[in-house]
């Protein structure tokens, strides 16, 4: 079983690579490309993971309503909050502002399934 979460982690980590400057997207759209829909709760395992991962933008990870949910998981009180920011995302209480125009869907930019 750990093995088989370590290949669904690294399959995460690689569709979380992609995620563009600016932009976001949710735990359960990168379960859904992955053709895991109902393991959100895992990708959000694997993101609290990447926190040593200097080239998975786990900040770019939110929850399917623009919440910040993971950012306990980052060093600082609002690091995460303010790494959207510098990538001129806005975050009231929490929450990306006009979450729909940043949300980053894997089925329509990368096409298939890996």
């Amino acid at each position: 079983m750990k093995t088989e979460n370590q290949n669904f982690f690294q399959k995460v980590y690689e569709v979380a690579r992609q995620i563009p400057f600016g932009r976001v997207t949710s735990y359960g759209a990168i379960a859904k490309y992955l053709g895991a829909a109902r393991s959100a709760r895992m990708v959000g395992w694997a993101m609290n993971g990447a926190g040593n991962m200097p080239e998975v933008p786990a900040h770019r990870v939110v929850n399917k309503t623009g919440l910040l949910t993971g950012k306990h998981h980052f060093d600082g009180i609002n690091l995460m909050q303010q790494l959207l920011e510098n990538e001129g995302i806005q975050v009231v209480e929490n929450q990306i502002v006009d979450f729909e125009k940043h949300f980053w869907d894997p089925f329509k930019e990368l096409g298939t399934e890996p």
